[in-house]
């Protein structure tokens, strides 16, 4: 009973027990170049990182962006394939108008005259037939060219295969040219018009400048290094700032990134506000996983003959398709972020003593003499006149 009742009370007196702070002061080189130390690197975060890389003094705010963009260019061309041509915006612009985006057609795949009539299939092992038996009438298969009518038919004088109701002649795709048709659209140019916004600071800009008007639109062309701030760009140098080669990239097309940045410094003191261009491959370029490279699709221009029968010219187009990729952050002085962040950051000087403690506590020669006299239990009993509350330590 009595051992219990000592526990009891030894436990209400570490309940009621309360911590206030001592001052040792010791006099020791070492613990002051520590000391100020731990207080010259806290200062430079506060200072260097905070302030100058973080600018936790300012508000920010996220983008709002809208793109239109304008080709330019001809080409012309005169294969075996296809007669002799001359191509405008117009033909290899597809779409005409994009969602922050624009393809440019380079290669391509024509099947001319095409009705709506019967034809045999491609071959391939699920085509190929022996009677009609090996037809099945209505089939559909979302990897063939048409709709079974169920006949087995002769594709060639060797090989039969099941007839569909489709768009013919069928398409059959040659081995595409080591050299892209539309090779010339290296030189066409693309004209971005690019409107932002930041509607905290009401703050309003495009990407052609101020002092850019429609005579040095007609005359300039971005260039890095001479004039940056052009908002024409040719084909063959989005390509090669990419990192790529035009021609190689045009035989099968690919998707290339237009990146800009408006990240700005909107304090009176920062300067103006600009947008920074970057261009980059978007799509997988992998040596070894190389399955279905590149950038296609097709589609169609529909004629009507003389007898009134509707045609049709079917195009597999190859080419690049250029997104337009906008973002950015701008920051302004605020008076509310500016306390709350400097008030965090300096509280890292707290953290000073709790370093310098544990310096005299490890690595000193007197750890155990500091250790004594860091830590003194007073009862509420004690005689005041014995209490030193400041003490003082001299080392050599």
């Amino acid at each position: 009973m009595t051992r219990t009742a000592g526990y009891c009370k030894g436990c209400l007196n570490y309940v009621f027990d309360y911590e206030t702070p001592k001052t040792l002061v010791i006099s020791s080189i070492r613990v002051g170049c520590v000391f100020r130390f731990t207080q010259l690197l806290v200062v430079l975060f506060v200072v260097g990182y905070v302030c100058v890389v973080q600018k936790a003094y300012q508000e920010t705010d996220n983008i709002i962006s809208s793109v239109t963009t304008k080709v330019k260019g001809f080409a012309f061309t005169n294969t075996s394939d296809m007669d002799p041509r001359l191509w405008d915006v117009a033909d290899y612009v597809i779409p005409p108008q994009g969602d922050h985006s624009f393809f440019v057609m380079t290669n391509m795949v024509v099947t001319p005259k095409q009705t709506q009539s019967r034809c045999p299939e491609l071959p391939s092992p699920s085509t190929t037939c022996v009677d009609d038996c090996d037809c099945i009438e209505g089939h559909n298969d979302p990897r063939g060219s048409g709709i079974q009518t169920g006949l087995c038919v002769n594709y060639s004088s060797t090989v039969q295969t099941c007839e569909v109701l489709s768009w013919c002649p069928l398409e059959i795709e040659p081995e595409l040219p080591k050299h892209a048709l539309l090779s010339a659209a290296e030189n066409f140019t693309v004209l971005i018009k690019n409107s932002v916004t930041y509607p905290k600071f009401k703050f309003y800009r495009r990407n052609i400048l101020p002092h850019i008007n429609s005579s040095y639109l007609k005359r300039c062309e971005f260039n890095r290094a001479t004039d940056p701030h052009c908002p024409i760009f040719r084909l063959k140098h989005i390509v090669s700032e990419a990192g790529e080669e035009f021609q190689d990239m045009a035989v099968k097309g690919g998707i290339l990134g237009i990146i800009i940045d408006w990240t700005c410094d909107l304090d009176p003191w920062a300067g103006k506000c600009y947008p920074k261009y970057s261009f980059r491959r978007l799509d997988n370029k992998h040596p070894v996983n190389n399955v279905a490279p590149g950038y296609n699709f097709r589609f169609a221009k529909y004629y009507k003959t003389p007898d009134g029968e509707e045609t049709r010219t079917l195009i597999k187009a190859y080419g690049i398709r250029f997104d337009i990729i906008v973002f950015g952050t701008a920051g302004k002085f605020g008076i509310v972020p500016t306390i709350v962040n400097f008030g965090a950051a300096l509280s890292f000087l707290s953290l000073v003593p709790v370093v310098c403690d544990w310096f005299i506590l490890t690595c000193m020669k007197k750890r155990d003499f500091y250790s004594k006299h860091k830590t003194t239990y007073l009862n509420d009993d004690a005689d005041p006149d014995s209490i030193s509350m400041g003490t003082t330590y001299g080392t050599q």
